[in-house]
Formats: structure tokens, sequence, C-alpha cells
């Protein structure tokens, strides 16, 4: 993907950043696009939508969709403690057994960690909500019973220009909560919600 002209006239750091951010490698289950970026949270960003699909033949749902901007100030905000910051959303259903175990969002917030870590990523400032939904059809909805799903939000600040292992991450991530094997030993596994097909 060749630099727009906006990313031409940017500060090297976040020229570096953005070169990192595409460089990233992701699973095959990805499907990782590169979308506008949100405007005033900072003077320059770059943002990135992300689906986890099977690849079974015939089977096509959704398993967990995601987004992660990536906020350049050079002027360092504070609440930043460096030039970037990283916000990212992640969101998958669930098995209800697991939706309503009462420790699945630590368990969520956890596995961010230990992607990060398993990457290498250096950051400082986590934060971030985890938020489990449950939910039951009624009326001309009870047909599809019960459900769960869960979404994490959280955001970083990443140690230098070097964002590639940070979208890894998230990658990994995503993957991990709508249920796929982990790429490495590192990190545990969440069991996905089987999608009835008609």
């Amino acid at each position: 993907m060749t630099a727009s002209p906006s990313e031409l006239s940017a500060p090297a750091p976040f020229v570096r950043a953005v070169e990192s951010v595409r460089a990233a490698s992701t699973r095959e289950e990805m499907e990782l696009v590169e979308i506008t970026a949100p405007t005033g949270l900072a003077p320059y960003a770059i943002a990135l939508a992300a689906d986890v699909r099977p690849t079974t033949h015939g089977i096509d749902s959704l398993l967990g969709t995601g987004r992660f901007v990536l906020l350049y100030d050079p002027e360092e905000p504070d609440a930043w403690g460096g030039p970037f910051r990283v916000v990212a959303y992640a969101q998958a259903p669930l098995e209800n057994e697991i939706g309503v175990d009462p420790f699945i969002a630590q368990v969520a917030w956890s596995w961010l960690v230990d992607a990060l870590d398993a990457r290498g990523a250096e950051y400082s400032s986590p934060s971030g909500t985890a938020t489990k939904v449950l939910s039951t059809g009624f009326g001309e909805l009870a047909g599809q019973g019960d459900a769960s799903q869960l979404e994490l939000r959280a955001s970083w600040s990443p140690a230098g220009a070097d964002i590639g292992p940070q979208v890894e991450a998230w990658c990994e991530l995503l993957c991990m909560l709508a249920g796929l094997p982990p790429s490495s030993d590192a990190v545990a596994l969440l069991p996905r919600r089987q999608v009835a097909r008609d």
C-alpha cells in the first residue's frame, strides 16, 4: 500500500509506525483491512478492522470482529506517557456455559496481556474493560434461544515506533476470543459458540 499525501508530510516516527503496522503478520483466518481513522483524537492516526472467519469448507459464519487504532501526538499527552497510544476493541460470541463464568472477563484481559508479552510488545499505561452480554430471545426471537458474547475494549501506550508486535498481539487475542487455537503455547483457548446454520 502506498503512502497518502498526509503520511508523506507526517513526522518520521509516525511514518515508521504506519510501515510496521502494515507489515504485521496475521493468521489466515483473519480478514484485516485498513479503514478511515477517527478524527479529533490525535493529530495522526491509522486504523484497522478485522474479522475472524473459519477456514473450514461450508462454514462462513463470523467468529469475531475488532478494531485497532494507533494514535500519534508528538506533544506526548500526559495520560499517554509517550507519543503513541493504541485503542483496541475485540468482540466474539461465546458458548453459553462460558458466558456465565464469573471469571471470563478477567480471563479475557489476561489473554491480552499474555498476547502482548508473548509477542515482545513493549507498552505502558494499559487500561480497559471487558463486558460479557447474556441474552434470551422472546416472542418472534424465542427460537434463537440464549446467546452470549464478550467485548474487550483496551488501550495502552506502545514503547517506540515498532507497532507490528502490538497488531499481531491484538490479532492473536481476537482469534483466541473467537475460539481458534493459539498460535503458540503461551496462551490458553476459549471454546467458540457454535452458530446454527439453516
